[in-house]
């Protein structure tokens, strides 16, 4: 009994788990779980509605654009009263997103809706971040971001999955809101286990920090990894929306097999993010975040001349070894940010970055247009470009921390 015990407390010490760290894990999961069902079938959904390709273009860029804003939003409401309740209120965002979906079934309302709904992962994650920096031993910070990580990859394979099943079985119409009905069921039993068991702790700032002032306040290491980032967010972004076209029409496959690649995708992300957290606890986190800007880059291109059924899998095999080093940059960023300051400076970061992506989506639509080769493979150059700044000007996790700490 005592060996069990040993064991229990070896494991929770080396994933840094602890009360707060498990209730949100399951709370990402049935939140997750509720947007992913639907959303990833959204640009199908507005396409079955009468919407267009540039209303699936505007949906996309809304959607980094809102991000951006989100992200700052939620940092700081974050900082201001605490975690549990910037978290019970962002649930309560997302459902009423969802009702208006289930409730209007035009593209219109859909944008709509999307417009609420997509707000929590976005107004959620610097509260999450927020949460593991106030719980987690330091050093097992990056551990925790990549437990995070992780736990968000079932709903995101599970959610294509089931609503690929939904979509072949009910049509894209029906598949589609019963998807939202459950999202919506989803978040209500959420907002049940946000109120009931995560630690309502404040430890914030008093008052509004400017982006401005935040950006300033960058050290030059982290805006050069905000710069390489923006560009590699560019090679995500600008294909995002189209992938699901891709799949579905220009390739000929089911709504449900593309919930099958989804989850091949997450897997194989979920299986790299352990080994990865504790290699960059020993190693350099330049390399493992190189590495991830490499497979964000090589994905566009490899969808692009994926002519059969191996190959597409192959995509999203790599597509969910971009992964690689995400937790490491999100890490990253926390710990750079000072205590009780990372909600903000974490969803300034974002708010740079995806407000800038937003405006350069816009244009994915009429890429698109000219023709999916173009829109893959300016994608791809993007995240060329991204990947050659930071390995030619980015700098070791270490090093940046102790200059920071030092300051």
């Amino acid at each position: 009994m005592k060996a069990k015990l040993d064991n229990k407390s070896r494991l929770k010490k080396f994933f840094g788990i602890n009360t707060s760290m498990l209730t949100m894990l399951v709370i990402v999961v049935s939140l997750g779980l509720g947007e992913k069902i639907g959303e990833r079938f959204l640009p199908v959904y507005i396409l079955a509605l009468g919407g267009s390709i540039y209303a699936i273009g505007f949906l996309n860029s809304i959607d980094n654009f809102l991000s951006a804003i989100y992200s700052y939003i939620g940092g700081y409401i974050s900082d201001r009263i605490g975690y549990k309740k910037a978290l019970y209120t962002y649930t309560l965002i997302a459902i009423f997103g969802y009702l208006i979906i289930i409730l209007f079934p035009i593209w219109q309302a859909v944008l709509v809706g999307a417009v609420f709904f997509i707000s929590w992962t976005a107004l959620s994650l610097p509260a999450i971040l927020s949460l593991i920096s106030a719980t987690v031993v330091k050093e097992k910070q990056t551990m925790g971001v990549s437990l995070h990580s992780l736990v968000r990859r079932i709903p995101m394979a599970l959610g294509p999955l089931l609503g690929g099943i939904l979509i072949t079985n009910l049509g894209i119409t029906t598949g589609s809101r019963v998807s939202f009905s459950i999202a919506l069921m989803l978040g209500i039993f959420s907002l049940y286990f946000i109120k009931k068991y995560i630690e309502d702790k404040k430890e914030g700032t008093s008052k509004p920090i400017a982006p401005l002032s935040i950006f300033k306040s960058m050290s030059s290491e982290l805006r050069i990894l905000l710069l390489s980032d923006i560009f590699i967010r560019f090679a995500e972004q600008i294909p995002y929306a189209f992938v699901v076209i891709w799949v579905l029409e220009n390739k000929g496959m089911s709504a449900a097999f593309f919930g099958i690649l989804t989850v091949i995708e997450m897997i194989t992300a979920m299986l790299i993010y352990i080994p990865v957290a504790y290699l960059s606890e020993k190693t350099s986190s330049k390399l493992s975040i190189s590495i991830s800007f490499v497979f964000f880059t090589i994905f566009p291109v490899f969808l692009l001349f994926s002519r059969n059924v191996p190959l597409l899998i192959i995509a999203f095999i790599i597509r969910g070894l971009k992964e690689f080093g995400e937790p490491t940059r999100k890490a990253l960023i926390v710990k750079l940010a000072p205590i009780g300051g990372q909600g903000s400076i974490f969803g300034a970061y974002y708010l740079f970055r995806d407000v800038i992506v937003s405006v350069v989506v816009l244009f994915s639509a009429l890429l698109w247009n000219i023709g999916p080769s173009f829109n893959f493979l300016t994608a791809s150059l993007f995240g060329l470009i991204g990947t050659i700044i930071f390995i030619l000007f980015g700098k070791d996790e270490r090093g940046l921390v102790k200059k920071y700490e030092s300051n």
